[in-house]
């Protein structure tokens, strides 16, 4: 069971979040324990370095989950055309380092882009099904680099995930692709705004809550954040709520218990890492984890302190 936030470098959590005194470097390091998961959304806008995944990995607590949100480039402007080298290279771009604490990847379309079944059904067959082809996959990019650094079971598989934002996915087409794939269709609250469906085409569950009621910026009550762990706890024990919005009535995959991936992306303001927490709470999932919003600890006021002043402080009592 897995709740976190979409992105961690925010200047509004500053001081209120992220508790002031805490090192912007720090961020990471402190947001990863105070929720379980996080969906990176800088691979988004520009591809990433093995480095920054590596430093990433090394940042956060063992047990720590990350998902990635695919290129702009191949799901906004090349719009699954022609697909070839920006998808090798988006594979290349290293989020493999991320080994045991890669979760899906989430492939989010525009408002405008519209369902072609066809094209559709071309983009699901070039995705790797595993960690192994993934990387063979990414040795096709010019951009790869040959890294010492991975060491993974490349028969895990690759776990993908997709938000829609037009009317025209509302297809049965569309649902048979997506289960006939094992990719999930992402359970997007968007305050109304776009198309919120909750078939089940996976073994494992993509929610994303970007607003209650205004998108990006409302934070959720304390009604809807019950509604919302009602369904995910219903999810997470292979059932369907009863008043599912489904495009396909009827379709379901049966499992015995299924992986729930949920991200609060409400970000605009205060509400994400919070409601992220809430949720977490009505599971009883915070006792492991190490810290708690707002709060500076003493491992962060040590880690903010120069050498020579922990050097000497290590000497005293």
């Amino acid at each position: 069971m897995r709740v976190g936030i979409s992105g961690w470098r925010y200047a509004p959590w500053r001081s209120t979040f992220y508790p002031k005194g805490l090192i912007q470097k720090h961020e990471l390091n402190f947001a990863s324990r105070t929720i379980n998961t996080i969906e990176i959304n800088g691979s988004f806008y520009r591809l990433q370095t093995p480095k920054s995944y590596l430093d990433w990995y090394a940042d956060t607590p063992d047990n720590f989950m990350f998902s990635v949100k695919a290129y702009q480039e191949i799901t906004h402007f090349k719009r699954l055309r022609n697909i070839d080298k920006p998808l090798t290279d988006f594979f290349a771009s290293g989020f493999l380092e991320l080994k045991d604490k890669l979760g899906p990847i989430l492939w989010q379309f525009p408002p405008s882009f519209k369902f072609d079944k066809e094209l559709f059904e071309n983009f699901l067959n070039l995705l790797p099904e595993n960690f192994g082809s993934a990387r063979t996959f990414a040795e096709k990019s010019t951009r790869y680099i040959e890294s010492d650094h991975i060491k993974f079971n490349p028969r895990k598989k690759m776990r993908y995930a997709v938000e829609i934002r037009n009317q025209s996915f509302v297809n049965k087409d569309f649902i048979h692709l997506l289960k006939n794939a094992g990719v999930a269709l992402v359970v997007a609250d968007t305050a109304g705004r776009w198309p919120q469906f909750e078939d089940i085409t996976s073994d494992f569950i993509y929610t994303r809550l970007h607003g209650d009621k205004e998108l990006y910026r409302s934070g959720y009550s304390d009604e809807a954040l019950d509604y919302w762990f009602k369904r995910m706890k219903a999810w997470r024990e292979g059932d369907q709520p009863q008043d599912a919005k489904l495009i396909l009535p009827g379709n379901s995959t049966t499992v015995g218990r299924r992986d729930i991936y949920c991200y609060f992306d409400n970000t605009d303001k205060l509400w994400a890492p919070y409601d992220a927490r809430k949720i977490l709470e009505k599971f009883d999932l915070t006792s492991d984890l190490e810290e708690t919003p707002g709060k500076l600890s003493e491992k962060y006021q040590r880690k903010n302190k120069p050498k020579r002043d922990i050097e000497d402080g290590d000497l005293s009592n």
